[in-house]
């Protein structure tokens, strides 16, 4: 425990024995902070659907009431900490339904679409992070000139919507996940735009060419708190142009709705034995030690499944090849971190269909996790009672023993381990 958020903290530092000055233990703290991680998440989604337009008055109450729970000596009760932890996943649910209702309806349906990765010869602009908002904004900005607009990172799904994916001056994608920015922004020549997390502080070599949009921000940078890119645009046309340098293609574009709409037909290829397990791989990526788990899991598994993934996570599932079943590529990439709510209406639409419960399903969830967004996903998979969860690489630092082992008998917890093609067959054998 380390809690300095009142003036009573242990020697004016902060209370890191438990019980705290005011009587709050470790696990009491551990809640606490699992809640506020999930609202930081929350927050993030809502920022980004309320900007298309999408908002609701009880999320907003929910936050209140949430975010009053944590303060000092309000709540002292185990049972209605977790309570609030599992409403946080409840109304996170309905967040990401917003959000991926305002992606609908500002962008178009979603479709399967070929992507070219690498850069064409001309001036170009980089964008990464997850508003999409800002990316439409920029192409219109540019719309008719001779730059070409890259996507990066968790913009790579916004190729599958119609009006960002036939805009002209959209040109493909470049890069991977996010921590390989420091390496890959410097090895692009133009401008790059960050319009989100996860932004790292730059090195010199590219500084003077980062912008950063609203809330998002790093030391010495130029952030642009309007829907002006014209300084951005300024830039491609000073800085160096981009070769002619591709570097293969890729498919994304796998939204829940075009899932559901061969939902008979999985249900029927489930039900005539052809199809094994779906798996749901991925989440968030970084650079901590144990993420080639994923890699090693993802291509261990049967060529008679598939496997769902989403989040910039799918940067460490990406490069094998899986190959196709039954018509459909093995790998089907269903969108940023905030499509988690598509994988989730997959699931309660095959449980439905098959008229038993999400746990039942041939389906199991390979989840890494880095950050307050992937908590809040978390929390709503909990809150839905989904059970038999595999999380890593490491076990969240904020989350004390206690707490750990409340969720992991509750709800079948399990951490990454050691042997990914053994927990592989395990999963499909379903002995293990």
């Amino acid at each position: 425990m380390n809690c300095n958020q009142c003036e009573q903290t242990f020697r004016q530092t902060a209370c890191v024995t438990s019980p705290g000055t005011c009587g709050k233990d470790e696990d009491m703290h551990s809640l606490q902070e699992l809640l506020l991680y999930g609202l930081k998440g929350m927050a993030a989604y809502a920022h980004h659907a309320r900007r298309l337009g999408q908002s609701d008055p009880e999320v907003a109450a929910f936050m209140e009431e949430a975010l009053f729970a944590t303060m000092t000596n309000v709540n002292f009760d185990m049972e209605s900490l977790l309570e609030l932890c599992l409403r946080c996943g409840q109304v996170n649910l309905k967040v990401m339904e917003m959000l991926d209702r305002g992606h609908v309806e500002t962008f178009g349906q979603p479709a399967p679409a070929t992507v070219k990765e690498g850069t064409q010869a001309g001036p170009g602009i980089l964008v990464t992070g997850h508003d999409l908002l800002d990316l439409w904004d920029l192409l219109k900005q540019v719309e008719g000139t001779d730059i070409n607009v890259y996507t990066h990172g968790e913009m790579l799904p916004a190729h599958m919507y119609p009006k960002l994916h036939n805009h002209p001056n959209l040109a493909g994608h470049f890069g991977g996940a996010w921590q390989m920015q420091k390496r890959e922004f410097e090895q692009f020549p133009g401008p790059v735009l960050a319009t989100t997390n996860c932004v790292l502080i730059p090195p010199e070599s590219y500084r003077d060419r980062l912008f950063t949009t609203r809330a998002t921000a790093v030391p010495q940078g130029q952030r642009i708190t309007d829907e002006d890119f014209s300084v951005v645009i300024e830039a491609a046309r000073r800085c160096e142009s981009c070769v002619d340098q591709p570097k293969g293609e890729s498919t994304v574009g796998f939204h829940h709705s075009v899932l559901l709409s061969h939902a008979e037909t999985l249900v029927e290829a489930v039900k005539a034995g052809k199809i094994s397990r779906f798996f749901v791989i991925g989440g968030c990526d970084g650079a901590a030690k144990g993420r080639n788990y994923f890699s090693d899991f993802a291509a261990a598994t049967p060529d008679d499944s598939f496997i769902l993934t989403l989040g910039c996570g799918k940067y460490r599932i990406r490069d094998h090849e899986y190959g196709e079943h039954l018509g459909f590529p093995r790998l089907l990439d269903m969108g940023q971190c905030n499509d988690a709510y598509g994988a989730i209406r997959v699931a309660i639409a095959l449980a439905e269909a098959f008229e038993c419960e999400v746990n039942e399903l041939p389906l199991s969830l390979v989840i890494s996790w880095f950050e307050q967004k992937a908590v809040a996903v978390f929390l709503t998979l909990l809150s839905l009672n989904v059970k038999g969860i595999t999380l890593g690489p490491n076990p969240p630092a904020f989350v004390s023993p206690n707490v750990f082992a409340l969720l992991q008998a509750r709800y079948d917890l399990k951490l990454t381990g050691s042997d990914p093609q053994g927990d592989a067959a395990c999963t499909v054998a379903a002995s293990c």
